[in-house]
């Protein structure tokens, strides 16, 4: 016996030892593959971006793309901001070709781009953009563009914007699920899919504002752009006159018909290259990796904040509290750090984890200049986190506001007694000490106490915006209901200071920490390249999803998904995914 376990043991520490240095060997391996064959910027290239390719916040770095032929790394939004600014004056950049099919990113994050293509062009270099079949908001970008070229057998999609709600109240009925419900603020829109059929006149009336709000941006850059008037281009939209590539090219949307191997001749002829030269093309992510654009000097805090907030940790798509909270102490305990720059992209999510992160950057404020930008949105509670700034940015078209509250229990008896058969039965030794109780209808007193709850933190909401504001509350009260405003109309309002990029704010917090050089500190720091693969093994379950669903079924999905997140917890957040069309 004492034999059987000296050679068990000594099997078992050489299999320890073995695997532990096969582990590092293939840390070491992988470590080194990925980080070999560093991309080249050759004389006469041209940077190539995709706007298919959706920019988040933050960069999303897949440390093994270039070996496992997976989903490429991509640059966040200002770091491509800040890569076609450097392409600007790179001397090895000629010009900036687009493929404009279709978008993957928000109006406020196009408009963001748009206007970097058109300084680009300032500096004498070329932007051409070409398409296929180019969405609406592909042209929207494409439109900043020296020459916008489609496809002859493709097509423009040039039609006005579009938002379509999903309602499950029927589905709902049909299980025996009753929404019980309970909001702050006649706007509120945010739990009528569950109690209502379509949408009530209040939602419809300032959906049509903003929508038309983004609308006409889109209008008045593109006429801006092709030489015309707004009032033609919505004739050509209302009257559907562009229906393919010979209807674009008549109206003067696009500038020529051509072919992808016809716009790459010209584009070898603008950098001065011959018929059987290689075009040399880089992509956004092989340039991030040559490209300089750091800065210096003294340092400025950037945390982005993008996704649902929710309590505790959270993730790569989440804002959870507790993550922020230190990062924004970090920023403020931090004495080399001069400024701080708070990034929201947010729709919004529970109400006790939006006023913790507004306590900590409250505490910032006062030890530093605190900067806030929005993004495509920043409403509900994305807006809360953002009213402790000395300053907000928000571009015209970002969806902002939605000051209001709401929380939501199901009573989900009926369905599980008629539709399974399964009954409950219980004792308590207080009056609610089952409540919130899903398997029963809720009492009137109940009710009440759910709905004073949700009145009181509607209150505090109130309060903090017109303190962050210096505004009167009735004012406050006036303009809140959980309303819905775009940018443009959230300036007029008040609720945001000025209309600009999140570059803008990042300069105006310099200005305010008095400092003519700067280098920014991003939270959430970057993580290491084995960290990051670690992370994308747990996304990828959801991004063959969405590769199966596609994109509006995966966002059905996902609002699925997120109800159990608005049960029982007080929220302060939009009518889920806001999809314009």
């Amino acid at each position: 016996m004492r034999a059987f376990f000296k050679i068990f043991f000594a099997s078992f520490l050489a299999l320890i030892v073995f695997t532990a240095i096969l582990f590092f060997f293939f840390i070491a391996v992988v470590g080194a593959m990925a980080s070999k064959d560093a991309p080249q910027v050759a004389e006469r290239s041209v940077l190539q971006i995709d706007l298919s390719e959706h920019f988040s916040e933050q960069a999303r770095n897949n440390p093994l793309s270039r070996l496992s032929g997976g989903e490429r790394s991509a640059p966040g939004l200002y770091d491509v901001v800040r890569l076609i600014r450097h392409a600007a004056t790179d001397e090895k950049i000629s010009g900036i070709y687009l493929v404009a099919n279709d978008n993957a990113n928000g109006y406020a994050a196009s408009e963001e781009l748009r206007a970097e293509l058109l300084a680009f062009r300032q500096k004498k270099k070329f932007v051409i953009a070409h398409g296929d079949r180019m969405s609406q908001k592909a042209y929207y970008v494409a439109s900043g563009a020296d020459r916008v070229y489609l496809s002859p057998q493709g097509a423009l999609d040039w039609k006005g914007l579009s938002v379509e709600l999903l309602f499950f109240k029927n589905a709902l009925d049909r299980l025996n699920i009753r929404p019980q419900v309970f909001y702050a603020g006649k706007f509120k829109s945010a739990t009528e899919p569950f109690r209502a059929e379509r949408m009530t006149p209040e939602n419809r009336l300032q959906t049509t504002e903003w929508l038309n709000d983004l609308y006409n941006v889109v209008l008045q850059r593109a006429a801006a752009a092709r030489r015309t008037d707004t009032a033609r281009l919505r004739r050509i939209a209302n009257e559907g006159l562009v229906q393919n590539a010979d209807d674009a090219l008549r109206e003067g949307l696009v500038d020529a018909l051509k072919y992808d191997d016809q716009v790459r001749d010209e584009l070898k002829g603008k950098v001065g290259a011959g018929k059987y030269d290689k075009l040399h093309f880089i992509t956004l992510d092989d340039y991030k990796e040559v490209a300089a654009y750091r800065g210096s000097g003294d340092r400025i805090a950037l945390i982005y904040a993008e996704g649902n907030i929710i309590d505790g940790k959270g993730d790569n798509e989440s804002i959870g509290d507790a993550d922020y909270i230190k990062w924004i102490r970090k920023a403020r305990l931090d004495k080399s750090i001069k400024a701080i720059v708070f990034r929201v992209n947010s729709g919004g999510g529970s109400a006790l984890a939006s006023e913790h992160i507004w306590r900590e950057l409250t505490l910032a404020k006062a030890d530093k200049p605190l900067v806030v930008s929005f993004g495509d949105v920043a409403a509900s509670g994305g807006y809360y986190i953002g009213t402790a700034a000395d300053s907000i940015f928000a571009l015209p078209n970002t969806i902002t506001g939605s000051i209001g509250v709401f929380t939501m229990i199901p009573e989900m008896g009926g369905f599980f007694n008629e539709k399974l058969g399964i009954t409950f039965d219980g004792v308590k030794t207080g009056t609610y000490a089952d409540a919130p109780n899903v398997f029963r209808p809720m009492t009137a007193a109940e009710g009440a106490l759910a709905q004073r709850e949700v009145d009181r933190i509607y209150s505090v909401f109130k309060q903090r915006v017109a303190t962050g504001r210096r505004k009167d509350i009735a004012y406050i009260d006036s303009i809140a209901q959980g309303r819905v405003y775009s940018g443009a109309r959230a300036l007029e309002l008040g609720l945001v200071d000025r209309i600009g990029s999140l570059d803008d704010a990042v300069r105006c917090a310099a200005r305010l920490a008095k400092t003519d050089g700067y280098r920014l500190r991003e939270y959430p720091e970057e993580k290491g390249w084995f960290s990051e693969l670690l992370d994308r093994e747990k996304e990828e379950p959801a991004v063959h999803l969405q590769k199966q669903l596609g994109a509006e079924q995966f966002a059905a999905f996902r609002q699925l998904v997120e109800l159990n997140r608005l049960c029982r917890i007080p929220q302060a957040r939009v009518p889920f995914q806001l999809q314009v069309r």
